[in-house]
């Protein structure tokens, strides 16, 4: 059975219902304490009684610095929102691991940023090294990821587009809320990853819903064609991609056409002027829900709650 874990300032902590009981380790970084599992399975096996969860400040469960990995439009449904059609070549980007922070920490938008979207993304948190040129099958799986997180892959979409970049625009500070929990499969619950659907919410509005049957790159794959050109080690973070549902999405096909004509000052200038009748963008006073679970709960990685502010 998944064990889920989760961090706090002081300790690691095995989760178990509403209760906590902590992890007799002195692992300070994500690595460290999967490389005491046994630690681990020790406190999940513990007839302790634990602390309160609700009475725990939980932090990322992914400590940094550590690589940030991300992979681009690889939902059909998200691909269909983006304007994509035919087949999707896969793509990889960076975040700056300094976006990571905490299940429950405010979401904050910088003073230039007008557009901020939310994109929920499985996290897939490794376990062992993954050197350059690794094949990586179905039954590798368990040999190389450790564990699942929900993360949430936060952007500034007016910087994005019109920088034509991926790096700045989602890697500010507080762009990738991770956690609550640090969710350990043993290596049979890996067959059940098709089940988990993701749910982002919008103070209380459903906005994106999907499996991971939705996905066009799976784990095994992207991680084999992530080592064609980038090592990971343990305690690094893979993003899976979001699904469709994010407040940004392609203009249709006779409008893109027409702005492909424009200048591109003016092309922008016009396309951001309808994109601020969008309400779907997140605002300061927003709290956003995320969820990741299989519908009998075998696999749950738990709620994260993020507010939305602005500076200061």
């Amino acid at each position: 059975m998944s064990t889920n874990v989760l961090r706090t300032a002081d300790r690691w902590w095995v989760v178990r219902g509403e209760r906590a009981v902590p992890v007799d380790t002195k692992a300070t970084t994500t690595a460290e304490l999967l490389a005491e599992r046994a630690a681990v399975r020790e406190a999940a096996a513990s007839g302790e009684t634990g602390t309160p969860v609700a009475d725990l400040v939980a932090l990322s469960p992914v400590t940094t610095p550590c690589r940030v990995v991300c992979q681009m439009v690889n939902y059909r449904s998200h691909a269909r929102d983006s304007g994509f059609t035919g087949d999707i070549p896969p793509a990889f980007f960076r975040k700056a691991s300094s976006s990571v922070s905490g299940p429950g920490e405010a979401i904050v938008r910088p003073e230039h940023v007008k557009f901020l979207d939310y994109e929920i993304e499985l996290g897939l948190v490794m376990g062992a090294p993954l050197p350059l040129g690794t094949v990586v099958e179905e039954r590798d799986l368990p040999s190389y990821v450790a564990g699942l997180v929900i993360t949430n892959d936060v952007s500034a979409r007016d910087v994005q587009l019109t920088k034509t970049q991926f790096y700045e625009s989602k890697s500010y500070p507080t762009f990738t809320p991770t956690g609550p929990h640090l969710t350990l499969l043993e290596p049979e619950e890996f067959a059940h990853l098709l089940d988990l659907r993701l749910q982002l919410s919008v103070n209380g509005e459903l906005r994106q819903e999907r499996t991971l049957g939705d996905m066009i790159v799976r784990p095994a794959q992207a991680l084999t064609l992530l080592a064609r050109f980038q090592s990971l080690d343990p305690g690094d973070l893979l993003l899976t991609g979001t699904p469709g549902g994010t407040a940004l999405k392609a203009p249709p096909k006779p409008v893109e056409k027409i702005g492909a004509l424009l200048p591109p000052a003016v092309k922008w200038k016009a396309f951001f002027k309808t994109q601020a009748k969008n309400p779907h963008y997140l605002h300061a006073g927003d709290v956003v829900t995320a969820t990741i679970a299989t519908p009998d709960a075998r696999i749950d990685l738990g709620e994260q709650r993020t507010p939305v502010a602005d500076p200061h």
